[in-house]
């Protein structure tokens, strides 16, 4: 049976530019400019749905043309966007981004949406969703108010939580919250600091230690640290099981969205019923995948998962 997921989260449209040479922030700088559909929400659902999850997305935007493009590509992906609830202004919101010439972020801007319009979505609809799914995927840092309003709603329906940090402002006045979730994946900047201490990607063994503490003080049921080139480092309270899984090493493009690929692939497996060791494989190849594309999303996961004997080898058993 196929596992369902219901996706709560924001919409951005992202205004990217590409240096071509060295980039220069006290100049000008030759490249590209393209406009790509962004938002830690939507990239999660459209990264789920072609991995093949039945994924239903919550979330608001932008009554305009813009607005309908981003609904009709997610719903091509196969993402049911019945909870996406159209506004006549800030529905969705806009960041503007430069990445050099390899592939990195080099300075960005963010405007968020009216999350208002979510709220009150939440507020009227939010048992229902829940209801009709059996995982909940939730960007943790909208408000305080939706996000313990859809952890409410999860824990009274026994569904699981996955969550993924937006900029921390909800996890770092509220975190308790994180308490509440099966698993909760971010990378080693946000994770010292919640955990409040220096992670040095390159001691992988004082990772795992410190990990291992911060999710047994919190109750977690598991958590991974991205580290970027150096791979991730995750904590199983369940089994009681930590690790290091490296990357694939692949010809990066664009590395923005990899951490939203990674985690849209780790919940994949966990969905599917994977241990986190074994997840967190299923999200480094995504997360691979992804940076290899000019875009937020791969948008054929379907047949890279597909073709993929280590994951159709992990996904089989």
């Amino acid at each position: 049976m196929t596992p369902i997921a219901a996706v709560i989260g924001t919409i951005f449209m992202d205004c990217k530019g590409f240096a071509k040479q060295k980039y220069n922030p006290a100049g000008r700088n030759l490249g590209s400019v393209k406009f790509v559909h962004g938002g830690v929400g939507r990239n999660v659902a459209e990264n789920l749905a072609n991995l093949g999850i039945d994924t239903r997305f919550v979330a608001s935007v932008d009554r305009s043309g813009i607005g309908r493009e981003i609904t009709a590509r997610l719903a091509q992906a196969g993402v049911c966007t019945q909870s996406v609830v159209e506004t006549d202004t800030r529905g969705m919101g806009l960041w503007l981004a430069v990445m050099d010439d390899t592939g990195d972020l080099a300075g960005s801007i963010s405007q968020m949406p009216d999350l208002h319009h979510l709220e009150n979505h939440i507020g009227k609809n939010g048992a229902e969703i829940v209801r009709n799914a059996g995982h909940i995927v939730l960007e943790l840092d909208l408000n305080a108010h939706i996000t313990n309003k859809v952890l409410s709603l999860a824990r009274e329906q026994g569904r699981p939580v996955y969550g993924i940090p937006g900029n921390l402002s909800v996890i770092m006045s509220h975190p308790d919250i994180l308490g509440q979730l099966d698993c909760f994946i971010c990378n080693n900047i946000e994770a010292e600091r919640l955990i409040g201490v220096p992670l040095p990607a390159d001691d992988i063994a004082s990772l795992e230690w410190e990990l291992a503490r911060f999710v047994a003080a919190k109750g977690l049921g598991g958590m991974v640290i991205t580290l970027g080139s150096a791979g991730s480092v995750y904590y199983d309270a369940v089994k009681g099981t930590a690790g290091h899984q490296p990357v694939f090493p692949v010809t990066v493009i664009d590395t923005s969205g990899a951490g939203d690929a990674f985690f849209s692939g780790t919940v994949m497996g966990l969905m599917r019923g994977l241990p986190l060791k074994e997840a967190v494989v299923c999200g480094t190849k995504v997360a691979s995948w992804t940076v290899q594309s000019d875009e937020n999303t791969c948008r054929d996961l379907g047949a890279k998962l597909a073709a993929d004997p280590v994951l159709k080898e992990l996904l089989a058993g």
